[in-house]
């Protein structure tokens, strides 16, 4: 990343920001999810690499700010203190076994505590999309023990939100499942194109 970024490397990564860098962080994210859904080791590891791409050219960029530099080194250090600091129940010098439920409680205590979160909802980002949201949203109030009525009324939004609450009641990724169902009915659409 080092020569692709210097004076005579490679101009388009040489001109590349977090910014313009932002939409292939997603399109990868999301190819990753397509491979380990359609079970396909080589794309798994073909886009693990890629989202390992955006992590070091993200650090490489960011260890070219004359403000805050990091880099790639300090991503991984924080990564580490991270993962201590959010599983006290292996790290700890007196271990606890926690149950599942136990676990995501403290973990999303933790992590309250260190983004300095008045809301059990703060952190969700407002750029997921608006079924993943609505589950993380949900999952997020359940955990806290909050008991929120769903919207009411019988507009779209209110049935999809109910649908993404059923989903979740019965163990289910709405948006893996939506995921699943469109890609049969896309299959289904190329077939009848195909004639």
């Amino acid at each position: 990343m080092d020569r692709l970024r210097s004076p005579g490397g490679c101009p388009w990564d040489a001109e590349q920001t977090h910014a313009s860098l932002a939409p292939y962080a997603l399109e990868e994210a999301y190819e990753l999810v397509e491979a380990i859904e359609h079970d396909d080791r080589a794309g798994l590891r073909e886009e693990l690499g890629d989202l390992l791409l955006q992590v070091v050219f993200h650090a490489r960029v960011a260890q070219e700010d004359a403000d805050d530099p990091f880099d790639v080194q300090d991503v991984a250090a924080d990564l580490v203190a991270k993962l201590v600091r959010r599983h006290p129940h292996v790290f700890a010098d007196e271990q606890s076994a926690p149950d599942d439920e136990g676990r995501h409680v403290a973990w999303d205590r933790i992590k309250r505590a260190e983004k300095d979160r008045a809301s059990a909802l703060d952190g969700v980002p407002l750029a997921l999309g608006a079924l993943a949201r609505t589950q993380k949203l949900v999952a997020r109030a359940e955990r806290a023990g909050l008991a929120v009525d769903a919207p009411a009324g019988d507009d779209l939004g209110a049935r999809l939100f109910a649908l993404v609450r059923e989903a979740r009641a019965a163990g289910l990724d709405a948006e893996g499942e939506l995921r699943r169902t469109t890609a049969g009915w896309d299959a289904r659409v190329r077939a009848a194109e195909s004639g």
